[in-house]
């Protein structure tokens, strides 16, 4: 595993947004760049529809 993220990408994200399949895709293709889910997700509702929050961390960053 590279010590660093690809591409300039920092080690902690919160990936938010609409909780619909566009949102489970940019999940799934952090944890397919190597990052790791950081505690639980989080969700609300704004009135709309609901919005979900996950934040990933890069392994090497764990101390």
């Amino acid at each position: 595993m590279q010590k660093l993220p690809p591409n300039g990408l920092p080690r902690y994200r919160i990936l938010t947004g609409k909780d619909d399949d566009a949102f489970c895709h940019r999940v799934s293709e952090a944890l397919d760049l190597g990052y790791q889910l950081y505690g639980s997700p989080a969700a609300t509702f704004n009135g709309e529809h609901v919005v979900v929050a996950q934040a990933i961390l890069w392994p090497e960053s764990r101390a």
